[in-house]
């Protein structure tokens, strides 16, 4: 949800008005039995009902700063950033000694873009509680927003000397190094990414071991395509290097994808439920293949393309576009939001607003390949590019999507599965990154060693997207008719 959003009414339950306080306990024993059942309730994901039991705490004692503190996290992190804000900054004027809400506060601070305050705010938390590996964690995601990665590797394994199977710690670490292009490690560091809470429950019990990367000349592999689906664009380029180890392949995949990467070559079967897939001797999660396989910079896949669109349906979609009257000059596909499930989905997508400089450029064309229009850019859809060609209801999954694609001049996206797929299908692609960066398009580049026909376009700062669409605007006026 964005900061501007409106957040739904928090569910009131009954408020407290002790008549005999005598019977009831004391009024602060009172208090911090509410706010136990609160802290309860968030640990269960119950927060409509912890912010009510705040608020009605708050209804007894107006200022008190263990509810000010807890009601603030849970508005913050549901979209209202200034009022979550000033909440547990209420709550830190009343007692400075408590580590978790500056670590809250940290966090709330990254989201509006207030590095320096968030790295305060987290160095306070680690002051306070020196022993603990979560606020060290917390420091450490602060300094890779001011871009201080040395120092935030030093937090990060601060934070393992104390907990040495923390998987968030083991995995920040992995992604510094990739973006830094230490990859061996990096690789090995990655596979933490298996231990995060959110990773349980992604796989079935299966019925095979993990696969080791050995020969198998009368075995059969299971390749599952985890994480989301630019990842599984990416990594994709490896299953035929792995088909040549395996007497056969089968992947796994979501329905979506599951059109245009059943003819990769390696393939001997695609599936989308876990129900038809074949018996097999192993398997492998296909983000795991480049760390088996000891990828380094000079030795990645990326010949491209290695994804390609069936003729049929790009000669279906060369059609639909000679129909459009708006198709003059150069035809640009456009992404500028990802999916809003994706955790970093506020920082990598771009308000629709931002756009507006591109609106005026002669003899280009843009061609909506933004299959979801969040709900905050429709307002503004018509206002922003009134000449966008939208065939988007016609994208029913990404072998159309590429069928689209292979009909344009070029792609133009935030960092989201259009980038990986343009890339894949050896398309000219520019993509608009936000600061931090994710590892994949590694430090301070231009370019990517992943997709030799993209250019990348950075955020001088974290948020700062005005920038980036003046230098795109400035590339694509530059660029010949």
């Amino acid at each position: 949800m964005s900061s501007s959003s409106s957040p739904p009414p928090l569910p009131q339950s009954p408020p407290f008005r002790p008549s005999r306080p005598e019977a009831q306990g004391s009024r602060d024993q009172f208090l911090r039995e509410q706010i136990e059942r609160a802290e309860a309730a968030v640990s269960a994901k119950r927060f409509h009902e912890a912010a009510g039991i705040c608020q009605d705490v708050l209804e007894v004692e107006r200022d008190y700063p263990p509810a000010l503190a807890l009601l603030g996290g849970i508005i913050g992190h549901r979209g209202d950033l200034a009022r979550g804000i000033g909440l547990i900054e209420r709550a830190i004027r009343k007692d400075r000694n408590v580590a978790a809400w500056f670590s809250n506060l940290s966090g709330l601070y990254r989201m509006q873009y207030r590095i320096e305050e968030a790295v305060l705010a987290a160095r306070e938390a680690v002051r306070l509680a020196p022993h603990s590996a979560r606020y060290l964690i917390t420091l450490g995601k602060a300094l890779i927003d001011q871009g201080n990665r040395d120092e935030a590797i030093v937090a990060f394994l601060l934070a393992l000397a104390r907990e040495p199977a923390n998987a968030e710690a083991h995995l920040a670490i992995g992604q510094i190094l990739l973006a830094r292009g230490e990859w061996r490690p990096g690789w090995l560091e990655y596979e933490w990414r298996n231990h995060l809470e959110q990773a349980k429950g992604m796989l079935p019990p299966m019925t095979a071991p993990a696969w080791n990367g050995m020969r198998l000349p009368t075995g059969r592999l299971l390749l599952v395509g985890d994480q989301g689906y630019g990842d599984t664009l990416q990594f994709c380029r490896f299953i035929p290097l792995a088909a040549e180890r395996c007497q056969e392949v089968v992947l796994g995949c979501s329905p979506e994808l599951l059109p245009l990467l059943r003819n990769i070559p390696g393939v001997a079967s695609c599936h989308s439920t876990w129900g038809e897939i074949p018996p097999h001797a192993v398997y492998c999660l296909l983000s795991s293949l480049p760390g088996l396989f000891d990828v380094q910079e000079d030795s990645i896949p990326a010949r491209v393309p290695y994804l390609s669109p069936d003729p049929a349906d790009q000669e279906l979609w060369a059609a639909r576009l000679a129909r459009e009257p708006n198709g003059r000059g150069l035809r640009i596909g456009l992404a500028w939001a990802g999916r809003p499930q994706h955790p970093n989905d506020r920082r990598r997508s771009l308000p629709l607003a931002e756009l507006a400089p591109l609106a005026g450029l002669e003899r280009l064309s843009f061609v909506s390949l933004q299959k979801v229009i969040p709900t905050q850019d429709r307002p503004a859809l018509k206002g922003t590019l009134p000449e966008l060609i939208d065939l988007t209801q016609h994208l029913t999954d990404f072998a159309q999507t590429a069928a689209l694609i292979a009909n344009l001049d070029m792609v133009l996206t935030v960092d989201t599965a259009v980038a990986h797929l343009a890339g894949a299908l050896g398309k000219p692609v520019w993509v608009m990154l936000s600061e931090p960066a994710d590892w994949r398009w590694m430090l301070n580049r231009t370019d990517s060693p992943w997709y030799p026909t993209m250019r990348l376009f950075r955020q001088p700062r974290p948020g700062a997207w005005a920038p980036v669409v003046a230098e795109v605007a400035k590339a694509l006026a530059a660029l010949p008719r």
